[in-house]
């Protein structure tokens, strides 16, 4: 349990920076910040995934909640807009906890009333509860006004847009018709005020940071007043689908049952993994009729890289190996012209290949799951094929201009083409150029050769093994001569055709860090110093040395300047997952070792209540004191926690002789 005292919940900044998370298997989502001001264009009470898991929509943006204590009215609700903060009810708030879900604790005029909110899983639902837990008044009456929006989760509506609701009564509640879409609202033993008017200019303040559109107007269609009695749950379900109140206290229990299950398995009983553990949940989603991860909330979707890179923290680590199944069985489906998809867009259209790492990163992903789950025969059946047909397109080329070249390496690219996970592109601005050969992608080729001629040779493919293993041997004899920079002791960046790139960036871990590396261990233990004295934060890894002329060590400002520093000096928290991996392989579990990697794991229990709540951001800043920056839970920070913790738990976790 994550929980918030008064100094925080009445801290108005404090509050704001912390930001809750519900999700529910289907790619939808709740979010709102401590007080339940709504910062973001993102924030709402339920966020729909009408084409699981995209074609997000914001239905239900927030409550507004007002108690009459014998007669007396107390905001609980808060509020920004242009040049005003009303209400502000962040003042009655004493507690917050994640317990499983968010619950938060108000104090005013004698009593005490608690609010609980979780989704279900499965649906596009979420349930509001509320329960007086002490009264000392003689009457207490809740006002609860719906706010709604009907807009992608993406963009902002305003009145003038012209949307129009219509409004019906049903036996559960009440149901709201717009844009094609049906949000129903069931609740028991209410009075219904069916006054409905539009409340204007709310400020998003994240927006505005961000140099985005950051005014909306929100459609209030009706009010309902309960009375609340003491020791007795008062519910609100909000739905895509028709439901009856009176199913809340089931779904509560099935929901704490479920979330139960899942942290049971934790790879480690340790407070930071468990919690992990659960983060983790929240990115496994459906699609079609197999399984997916959403790479980040709020604003992403299902990336093929993000997914290969989280998979073995995400399901290898808890054994949620259903669910790997399910996921590698998905992406080899799409598999097309020897590329797995990079995205499936937001808006549900055509999957985009634009990505050479991704495909690369799915062959680790199987690797990884037959170590875990000692399960050769699903890949032998169901993936073995697609290995290798993926294999042969990189050999004779595939799309932008990928191919192996006559050093076994493979090239990749174009100058306007951004194909590895530093892909930023601001208009015809390549913010890293890549193309060429990049250090990461030999790794991953060379590791991919080597997973797939051990299956060859465990599955009696001798021919194919040996053909694997000839390649293999090529590209580690020519990366070697071609990638080792005497000079600084580390490896090159990207070797192009007439040049090679010096820059020290942490795409050079991978070489010793992952399962099959062509680094002899002098080399190594030289990267992973390099890495180690020009880029390592107590967040993750920088993506560029500070003393390049190119470093950026903020990343702050409108989309021009953020995504001019995404890639270059801002810190993220995934790679801490490679370089732990790389340290323990060049050092050994020595205790002066062990206490490396123990500080920085350890680092990151007061990460999970600083911003997304029980939750790890996608990035860092690359200067003291690296706030936290983009997207509040991201899956590949948590997965590669989660796998290190389970990889490397002997020395982690245990403790000196």
């Amino acid at each position: 349990m994550i929980e918030f005292g008064p100094e925080i919940c009445r801290d108005f900044q404090g509050a704001l920076e912390r930001e809750w998370l519900e999700t529910n298997g289907l790619g939808g989502y709740a979010s709102s910040t401590l007080t339940g001001l709504n910062a973001r264009r993102y924030h709402g009470l339920l966020i729909a995934a009408t084409k699981p898991p995209v074609a997000r929509v914001l239905l239900l943006s927030k409550f507004e909640e007002r108690l009459l204590v014998d007669g007396v009215p107390f905001d609980l609700s808060t509020n920004e807009y242009i040049g005003a903060v009303h209400p502000q009810g962040f003042h009655h708030l004493v507690r917050f906890r994640l317990d499983p879900f968010p619950v938060f604790t108000y104090e005013t005029a004698g009593i005490m009333l608690e609010k609980s909110l979780f989704m279900v899983h499965g649906e596009n639902s979420t349930v509001i509860q509320y329960e007086l837990k002490s009264m000392n008044a003689a009457e207490v009456e809740l006002t609860i006004r719906p706010l709604v929006a009907f807009r992608d989760h993406h963009h902002l509506v305003r009145e003038s847009d012209g949307v129009v609701f219509e409004l019906r009564e049903t036996s559960s509640g009440m149901e709201l018709c717009g844009r094609s879409l049906t949000l129903h609202v069931a609740y028991e033993a209410a009075t219904v005020d069916r006054a409905g008017y539009w409340y204007r200019n709310f400020l998003y303040r994240v927006e505005r940071e961000r140099g985005l559109d950051f005014v909306e107007d929100l459609f209030s269609p009706f009010a309902l007043r309960f009375r609340l009695q003491a020791g007795r749950r008062t519910s609100i379900i909000v739905s895509t689908e028709e439901r009856s109140a009176s199913s809340a206290e089931a779904l509560r229990a099935a929901e704490i049952e479920r979330r139960r299950r899942i942290v049971a398995r934790a790879p480690v009983r340790d407070p930071l993994v468990v919690q992990l553990t659960a983060a983790a949940d929240q990115f496994i989603v459906a699609r079609s009729t197999g399984k997916s991860i959403i790479a980040g909330y709020h604003w992403f979707s299902d990336w093929g890289r993000d997914t290969m890179i989280s998979l073995p923290g995400l399901a290898h680590a808890t054994q949620r190996f259903d669910t790997a199944r399910a996921i590698l069985r998905e992406f080899a489906r799409h598999v097309d012209g020897g590329m797995i998809p990079n995205r499936f867009p937001d808006e549900g259209e055509t999957p985009e290949y634009n990505t050479v790492d991704a495909t690369l990163w799915f062959f680790e992903a199987v690797r990884s799951y037959v170590a875990s789950a000692q399960d050769e025969a699903f890949v032998r059946t169901e993936l073995y094929d697609v290995l290798n047909d993926i294999i042969d397109w990189h050999v004779r080329g595939t799309r932008y201009g990928i191919r192996l070249d006559d050093d076994h390496l493979l090239m990749a690219g174009a100058p306007e083409t951004q194909l590895t996970w530093m892909d930023a592109k601001v208009g015809d601005w390549v913010v890293t150029p890549r193309h060429g050969k990049p250090v990461e992608i030999q790794a991953l080729w060379y590791n991919a050769l080597q997973t797939t001629a051990a299956l060859a040779h465990r599955f009696g493919d001798r021919a194919r093994a040996q053909r694997l293993a000839q390649l293999a041997t090529g590209a580690r004899r020519n990366f070697n001569r071609l990638f080792w920079n005497a000079e600084a002791e580390c490896l090159f960046d990207v070797v192009a055709e007439n040049a090679r790139d010096a820059s020290i960036r942490p795409n050079q871990i991978f070489a010793v860090s992952l399962h099959h590396s062509m680094l002899d261990p002098e080399r190594a233990r030289k990267v992973v110093a390099v890495v180690e004295r020009e880029l390592l934060t107590p967040r993750g890894l920088r993506t560029l040395s500070p003393r390049d002329p190119r470093y950026c060590g903020n990343y702050v400002g409108g989309p021009v300047e953020r995504d001019g520093a995404y890639h270059q000096g801002t810190v993220w928290p995934w790679l801490i997952g490679p370089f732990v991996s790389a340290y323990l392989k060049v050092h050994g579990a020595s205790p002066t070792t062990r206490a490396t990697i123990r500080r920085l794991f350890r680092g990151f229990d007061e990460h999970l209540r600083e911003a997304g709540i029980g939750q790890v951001s996608e990035i860092f800043d690359g200067d003291p004191p690296h706030a936290p920056r983009g997207a509040i839970a991201q899956a590949w920070s948590v997965a590669e926690l989660l796998r290190i913790a389970a990889e490397h738990a002997e020395a982690l976790f245990s403790a000196e002789p």
